[in-house]
């Protein structure tokens, strides 16, 4: 690695905080104390080969596996570009690019630029020619909360996810209360209660009216199982983000929250994710689902389900949502037997899937054809519209969103 020339009169400590500050922006928990630690390690240090300035500063402000490509990107940005703030924001500037290759960007390498940027103001636009009038037709144009609510949760920025996670934790999931078999005395009851009736008139030596009941309301519980593997990546976050605000809402009338995570095994996160801080409870998931981003086994982690938990969190009518994209790597037909166990033990199975979000999306894949057929609705999840929409679900009793459409797909297919 070559030298590094340091001037003078120069000041690092100065730039060693506000880089400290770029990384804390980009996501990393970089505190007062490990500034301090590492302007002294560097005094230690030196200041002679740019290899060893990276590896002092990184030992002194990543402490996670994952920080790490986000702390490189932002020591490549900061510490080796002195152009660095014009060509990140002609990066950044708006661009007709295909959705693919948009998501082909580098996460950390967005989250850094984002960093660094954040603050820094736009070029103003070339002045336009004279004579030249300019036009525009306002008539489709969205406000930035619609654009936000409408944008694809794998094509935010970081600082559209924040606002997306804020929003997010405002959406309440509605509930209906179930009519038990038990009764409670109402005197305006439809059920006559005859013992009640005859106990009153043994005290009064008469008869003078019915006694009633009416039949007691409970509240279901909600059961969420969330898949964290690699083509979920995108979205996962964000649905457990979602989750967490279910868990945590006052007053909402589900009787539990039980929240599972699966990829290659199955993880309860039901008691990290009812703590209040929505960072520390993903945080405290991660770090016990050890499966994120790895491979799917939607089949074998239904029948854990089904065998381990399933009669502690699902005996009184349980809403299930099912958040996967269906691409399974097990036998299809054990990924219909447990679905469709999981059907019947379930009040409702809904079915969020983030690739409904593509127009004409049909029933190809083989867990998307075993699944199918198992649950009550199909709905996309793949912004906030999608999530807020989840209501209809949840209070229509014959809302199958796009269920319908793709059985008949589904049957012409199995018919041709």
């Amino acid at each position: 690695m070559p030298e590094i020339a340091v001037p003078e009169n120069g000041k690092l400590a100065d730039n060693i905080v506000h880089f400290a500050r770029a990384l804390r922006k980009a996501g990393l928990p970089v505190g007062p104390g490990r500034v301090t630690d590492a302007i002294r390690a560097v005094e230690v240090v030196g200041f002679d080969r740019r290899e060893d300035f990276f590896h002092t500063l990184a030992a002194c402000f990543v402490s996670r596996p994952e920080h790490r490509a986000v702390f490189a990107a932002t020591f490549g940005l900061f510490w080796r570009d002195p152009q660095f703030i014009e060509r990140m924001m002609a990066a950044l500037l708006p661009q007709m690019r295909a959705p693919a290759r948009e998501r082909e960007q580098k996460a950390a390498e967005l989250r850094a630029m984002e960093a660094m940027l954040e603050g820094a103001k736009a070029p103003p636009p070339p002045p336009a020619e004279e004579g030249e009038e300019i036009e525009f037709d306002a008539t489709l144009s969205f406000s930035a909360d619609e654009r936000l609510r409408a944008r694809d949760f794998e094509q935010m920025t970081m600082a559209e996810a924040r606002e997306a996670r804020a929003a997010i934790a405002r959406i309440a999931l509605p509930v209906q209360p179930i009519a038990s078999r038990r009764t409670q005395a109402d005197p305006r009851g439809r059920v006559a209660d005859w013992r009640a009736t005859l106990r009153a008139a043994m005290r009064t030596g008469e008869v003078r009216g019915l006694e009633r009941r009416s039949r007691r309301e409970r509240w279901p519980a909600l059961v969420a199982l969330c898949d964290i593997s690699g083509s979920m990546a995108s979205y996962s976050r964000m649905l457990l983000h979602f989750l967490h605000a279910a868990s945590n809402a006052s007053g909402a009338g589900w009787a539990q929250v039980h929240s599972f995570t699966f990829g290659t095994r199955l993880t309860n996160v039901t008691r990290h994710l009812h703590r209040r801080d929505a960072d520390d409870a993903l945080k405290r998931a991660g770090a016990q689902a050890m499966d994120w981003e790895g491979g799917t086994r939607i089949g074998e982690c239904l029948h854990q389900f089904n065998r381990d938990w399933s009669r502690r969190v699902m005996g009184q009518g349980a809403v299930v949502l099912l958040i996967t994209d269906g691409l399974d790597r097990d036998d299809p037909d054990t990924l219909a037997r447990e679905a469709e166990r999981l059907h019947l033990s379930s009040r409702k199975l809904i079915w969020l899937n983030p690739l409904l979000r593509w127009d004409g999306f049909a029933p190809r894949a083989r867990g998307v054809r075993a699944l199918l057929p198992h649950v009550d609705s199909f709905r996309a999840a793949h912004n906030i519209n999608s999530l807020t929409a989840l209501a209809q679900a949840l209070t229509r009793p014959n809302d199958m969103g796009e269920k319908a459409r793709l059985m008949r797909l589904l049957d012409d297919g199995r018919e041709g």
